[in-house]
């Protein structure tokens, strides 16, 4: 989402003249776009921020713009070391605050004034997209699920979705322009919902599952892929849609956040482990070819050594081929801030290695089953001698073809026999384009 925000302020920029910096050091103006969900994340941009207050390559330092999502705490300390601090959601008004010499406008994300003012108006900011071959399309903001360790729904507001005729147009365009990859966004994509009227829809009421059908209609070889989806709000109706939809590939991220059902509950998840287990056993029985990532916390507060042990058999059990381990990081304003976080540095450093290690194993043993196999790869970017891509089981593709030019394989699909598997990545030979 971050870096789709991104995309959509660089348009807007450029539309009032500015022109992008090849070097950060050059630079005029600095946009910083915020994301507090991790202190590492916080962190770094403390960094940046006094580099630019001290700038070592200009004799005048460059106006800053920070904008995203921002805890109230790191306002009221950054307030005086930036010259603007404005809300994404009002984009469309930043040509007006930016002809002032300083500006500070961050209210209340879930105030509904606020809300009501400036709605869903940014989405409507044409983005500058980072490349030709794969986009992301925001369909929703903001979350009402309020987590106990999240800041999301504080620092995005509530949830709101994007009305399905400006999705659909956005990627029609975006498939005319020759996109091969679509990632449809949103803190939940999942609770879409839409009173849009759209053309050969019967219903007045757009749900999540209507909306990839609808984008599976429109003409192209293209991929829809999307996140994040939560466990409590995913239908047998969407697990249908996912399975008969060609353009949407076996793969999901389907966050579970911990194996334990008391912290399940203390994190505020809405489901019971079992409950998990349940729906990604009807997921991969209604698509076998289904590929599973998920998000995991280790060291949430008052997790004990045997809550753990049982993220440790789910792990096991589920044979994830992906997961993305964060260790427990305390943020103000969330309600797990009040809990004592008492499980200690080299404690969550010892469960993420755990982690890490089954995850590599099941991951290689997934993985192997490729071998031999020839599979429908996007080219993403070549490094050293070799073509990067994903596959449509988002799986990291490497190979070399010394015949084609870079332009004539990045951004396309290819055809490429699998030799070789890693935890982390398959190898192939080039076989034809597709």
């Amino acid at each position: 989402m971050n870096q789709s925000d991104s995309e959509r302020i660089a348009a807007v920029l450029e539309k009032i003249g500015y022109k992008l910096s090849l070097d950060e050091k050059e630079a005029d103006l600095v946009v910083i776009n915020m994301c507090s969900v991790r202190q590492s994340a916080v962190d770094r941009v403390y960094g940046k921020i006094e580099n630019f207050i001290k700038p070592k390559y200009k004799s005048q330092k460059p106006k800053v713009i920070l904008t995203g999502c921002i805890l109230k705490k790191d306002i009221e300390k950054l307030r005086d070391r930036v010259d603007y601090i404005l809300p994404i959601k009002s984009l469309k008004s930043w040509p007006k605050f930016l002809k002032q010499e300083k500006y500070f406008y961050y209210p209340n994300q879930r105030d509904l004034e606020f809300n009501k003012k400036f709605s869903l108006e940014y989405f409507n900011c044409q983005a500058k997209y980072k490349n030709n071959f794969s986009a992301f399309v925001p369909i929703s903001t903001g979350c009402d699920n309020f987590c106990s360790y999240c800041v999301v729904p504080y620092l995005r507001g509530p949830e709101l979705s994007r009305p399905a005729k400006e999705i659909i147009l956005e990627v029609e365009n975006l498939i005319k322009k020759g996109y091969k990859e679509i990632w449809l966004l949103g803190q939940n994509v999942n609770r879409y919902r839409s009173k849009s009227k759209i053309k050969y829809q019967k219903s007045k009421m757009i749900n999540f599952s209507d909306l990839l059908k609808l984008i599976n209609n429109i003409p192209g070889d293209f991929w829809i892929r999307f996140i994040s989806s939560h466990p409590k709000d995913f239908s047998d109706e969407l697990i249908g849609t996912m399975a008969k939809c060609k353009k949407i590939p076996p793969y999901l991220n389907l966050p579970v956040q911990s194996g334990d059902d008391e912290i399940l509950k203390k994190m505020n998840r809405f489901y019971t482990v079992e409950q998990y287990k349940n729906l990604v056993k009807k997921i991969r029985r209604k698509n076998p070819e289904i590929c599973l990532s998920t998000d995991v916390i280790v060291g949430f507060p008052g997790e004990t050594k045997k809550q753990f042990e049982n993220t440790v058999k789910l792990f096991e059990e589920m044979k994830f081929d992906m997961a993305y381990i964060s260790q427990y990081s305390s943020r103000s304003g969330t309600f797990a801030f009040s809990l004592k976080d008492n499980v200690s540095h080299i404690e969550k450093e010892r469960r993420d290695k755990i982690l890490t290690e089954i995850l590599k194993k099941t991951a290689l043993e997934n993985n192997k089953k490729y071998v031999g196999r020839e599979i429908k790869v996007l080219v993403k970017k070549k490094k050293n001698e070799f073509f990067i891509g994903k596959s449509e089981h988002y799986k990291t593709v490497k190979f070399q073809v010394l015949s084609f030019k870079i332009q004539d394989l990045i951004g396309n699909f290819v055809k490429v026999k699998i030799v070789g598997a890693l935890p982390w990545g398959l190898k192939g030979e080039f076989v034809r384009f597709l």
